[in-house]
């Protein structure tokens, strides 16, 4: 069974609107599909629009991933399983999206300054409805040749203590953690090799994730190491969190894509192993 619990739609910084991200889902034969917007739930109700007007064979979790704040570490939270409609939850998105707004504004000012002007207009034109992120203003920043590629553009200009950087004000992990659950959700620790953390503070980071009542952490992406993948599920194990898999899908690329390369090591114990959606899933693939 194929289960990728972490993709992005244009309700983001994705570059397939929500029907076309199930659609290439069902076509790759994906079987169950956490969409994770950041700070959105807007992909959710047409994707599930999708896959019932198309009959396809896909089941979809409702998701999302929270940029949170710890210990003045930007860290991503994704929820699944949530009730995109719960008012803790939706109440959460709105004061998110204010501080996303906020903080590209300052970017836009500050890559005015450094003689590069409309860039937060053109990287709101590249996010439409969507929340705008980083994403599309390195999309941008490419595009226009500033620099060759998105981690170029992250090097010189986007990350911490560069030209354009902002401080994040965002929720703190452990609020966000408690959101999810008060949504009926569970708490995913993102990418956590992401981070640039040293071995000592990723500890830190599990261990506080745990006692914050976290749920599980992404232990196989698409692209990655058999030794980190080995890593990763030997601390979800070592720290009590359940083990989670996702693409992080943005785009179609040479290396990464829905579904791509993902397998949890058999020490991990899989997130989903209890969900009925699961179940059900299992008893219908043994059956045919």
């Amino acid at each position: 069974m194929l289960i990728d619990l972490h993709s992005h739609t244009k309700a983001s910084d994705g570059q397939l609107t929500a029907n076309e991200l199930v659609i290439r889902a069902a076509n790759r034969q994906v079987d169950m599909l956490a969409i994770t917007d950041h700070d959105s739930i807007d992909g959710l109700a047409p994707a599930q629009q999708t896959i019932t007007d198309n009959n396809l064979k896909l089941t979809l979790i409702n998701g999302i991933e929270i940029t949170t704040n710890w210990l003045n570490h930007e860290i991503h939270l994704v929820g699944v399983n949530i009730d995109p409609h719960h008012p803790v939850l939706t109440d959460l998105i709105v004061a998110q999206k204010e501080k996303r707004e906020n903080r590209a504004i300052e970017m836009g000012l500050r890559l005015e300054k450094a003689k590069i002007p409309g860039v937060y207009e053109a990287a709101k034109e590249l996010a439409g409805d969507g929340a705008i992120t980083r994403a599309h203003f390195a999309r941008h920043l490419v595009e226009i040749g500033v620099a060759p590629t998105f981690q170029k553009v992250f090097d010189k200009y986007l990350s911490r203590g560069n030209t354009a950087y902002v401080p994040h004000h965002w929720v703190e992990l452990e609020e966000a953690i408690d959101v999810i659950h008060q949504a009926g959700g569970q708490a995913i620790l993102a990418h956590p090799n992401h981070y640039d953390l040293s071995n000592k503070w990723m500890r830190r980071l599990f261990t506080e994730f745990k006692e914050f009542n976290g749920d599980a952490m992404e232990v196989a992406m698409g692209q990655q190491s058999p030794q980190m993948r080995l890593q990763l599920a030997m601390w979800s194990e070592e720290y009590g969190l359940l083990a989670s898999q996702g693409s992080d899908f943005h785009f179609v690329g040479r290396w990464r894509d829905l579904g791509k390369a993902l397998h949890l090591p058999d020490i991990a114990k899989p997130i989903w192993s209890d969900w009925p959606s699961y179940q059900a899933l299992a008893i219908t693939e043994e059956i045919l």
